[in-house]
């Protein structure tokens, strides 16, 4: 499995920071090769152990279509809500063609926040995925291209836009752009 784990620093509590991170269509604006972002509801929603998701816990259990494209590749990643812990957690998992899961994660750290700030917590994006798991035939791939080119031309971009991610979700945050240190944990 590679993981991605970078954190930053935003000059909010983690109650305002949540609402960002939960509203998955909102997340086109954050990613380059994200075009866009739908909830799956087909009936009733059910969880990965295959129980039925009480209607008034409308988040965990939620499946969305994430429709990503890069180069001459589009694919659409289903993903879905697998647990959350408001305002400090919220996990995800993609449901097909790859093993994939990861997790939002808040916490308070009001010493980082600077004079100008009341507060500030850490926001921390991280992802753990098989890139070997991809299902080839759920990818149109171009003649003379294989996926092992694919995911050797994909792997070093995915800390970047991590990064992108986390800089234009601190922007929406915070209600302007700034200049935002990243921490990288791990990568791949």
């Amino acid at each position: 499995m590679d993981r991605i784990l970078v954190s930053t620093v935003v000059y909010r509590p983690p109650e305002t920071v949540f609402p960002y991170l939960e509203s998955f269509t909102d997340y086109p604006r954050y990613a380059d090769h994200l075009e866009a972002v739908s909830r799956r509801d087909d009936g009733r929603q059910v969880r990965a152990d295959g129980d039925v998701v009480d209607p008034t816990d409308e988040l965990v259990g939620a499946r969305y279509d994430l429709q990503l494209s890069w180069w001459k590749l589009s694919y659409t990643a289903r993903s879905e809500i697998v647990d959350v812990d408001e305002p400090t957690s919220l996990e995800w998992r993609l449901v097909k063609d790859l093993d994939a899961r990861g997790e939002w994660r808040v916490e308070p750290e009001p010493e980082s926040a600077p004079e100008h700030a009341k507060t500030a917590s850490r926001v921390y994006f991280d992802a753990s995925y098989d890139p070997h798991s991809a299902n080839e035939e759920a990818v149109s791939l171009p003649r003379f291209v294989s996926m092992g080119w694919v995911i050797d031309k994909i792997r070093p971009r995915l800390l970047s836009e991590a990064e992108r991610v986390v800089n234009r979700l601190v922007a929406d945050v915070e209600g302007e752009p700034r200049s935002v240190e990243f921490d990288v944990h791990e990568m791949p």
